[in-house]
């Protein structure tokens, strides 16, 4: 006989108890559902819970991937702009070689090697990066192309370093010997007598004239033609009194029969600096200048240094 279990419900108001038999199976089944339930319940407290984690995880991943893909396009932006200047840069450096021989063409000054070879062997500038086409193909490969280039604009740019160095050396020599060059008319007047053979006023015979005779007025000033630094000013026997100029590279001038020396020994000397006054001094017929120029030791037709 299967067994029994019988409920008592007594209402609290004083009404008559009820009486509830249930058989053991069903409490059982009972007691079976609510486990059931609570198994269920669990499991899906548990799936919820995952499926929050999950969605958190989710969100955490797109912000994730949303900054990644931003961080993408910035450095995509940012190699782009890379690649245009360093096409730009290349440009300029050709720009730079070009423009050093022009420069060295108008001095008649020789091209360096360096320059010649700028970017390499050759001289050829790389080709030009294309970096919309590499983005969108390899950005790897773009980034290995201006690596190299990198490296090669470098070189490029130590190469025209030492070519604007050498450069800038040969115009300041060629600066130099131009400041060194006697390129002035020393004084003003009249020429009376020019370099080379003539009839001398003193003996009448056939002589060689090593300078130019410029007359004018006593007191006449007397400048420099060149920069230079004073070796002799005093008298000079037939000269009279005689001031001596070197300028360097092999040049130097000389002045006879001046009234007044302005100058000392040691003294440096711009060109277009009063130096002397014209005069009558030494063997003379009358006031003038005897200027003479002399080059590496032997002396030289003045009139062809004369450009004014």
């Amino acid at each position: 006989m299967a067994k029994k279990y019988t409920v008592l419900v007594i209402d609290g108001r004083g009404s008559s108890i009820k009486e509830l038999v249930v058989a053991t199976k069903w409490i059982w089944a009972a007691a079976m559902a609510l486990v059931m339930v609570m198994v269920l319940a669990g499991i899906g407290i548990y799936r919820y819970g995952s499926l929050c984690r999950q969605l958190a995880d989710t969100e955490a991943m797109e912000q994730a991937l949303a900054n990644n893909s931003q961080i993408i396009a910035d450095q995509k932006r940012q190699l782009k702009k890379f690649a245009a200047d360093l096409n730009t840069l290349k440009s300029k450096l050709v720009a730079l070689n070009d423009f050093e021989h022009k420069i060295r063409i108008m001095a008649n000054l020789e091209t360096s090697a360096e320059s010649n070879a700028l970017f390499g062997i050759g001289g050829s500038m790389p080709d030009d990066l294309d970096p919309n086409a590499a983005l969108s193909r390899d950005h790897k490969r773009l980034i290995r192309e201006m690596h190299a280039q990198v490296r090669q604009v470098e070189q490029a740019s130590a190469i025209q370093r030492k070519s604007f160095e050498s450069l800038l050396k040969s115009l300041e020599n060629k600066r130099n010997l131009l400041a060194a060059t006697p390129s002035l008319r020393p004084t003003e007047g009249w020429i009376s007598s020019r370099f080379g053979y003539r009839i001398s006023p003193f003996t009448g015979r056939k002589e060689f004239h090593r300078g130019l005779d410029i007359a004018s007025h006593n007191k006449t000033p007397i400048i420099a033609p060149a920069d230079g630094i004073v070796t002799y000013a005093g008298k000079k026997w037939l000269m009279g009194n005689m001031l001596v100029i070197e300028h360097g590279y092999g040049m130097k001038t000389r002045y006879g029969h001046l009234s007044n020396i302005l100058k000392k020994k040691g003294e440096r000397v711009k060109r277009g600096e009063v130096i002397a006054l014209m005069g009558n001094t030494g063997r003379s017929t009358g006031p003038h200048l005897h200027y003479e120029v002399w080059l590496n030791g032997v002396p030289v037709n003045p009139e062809r240094y004369i450009l004014n």
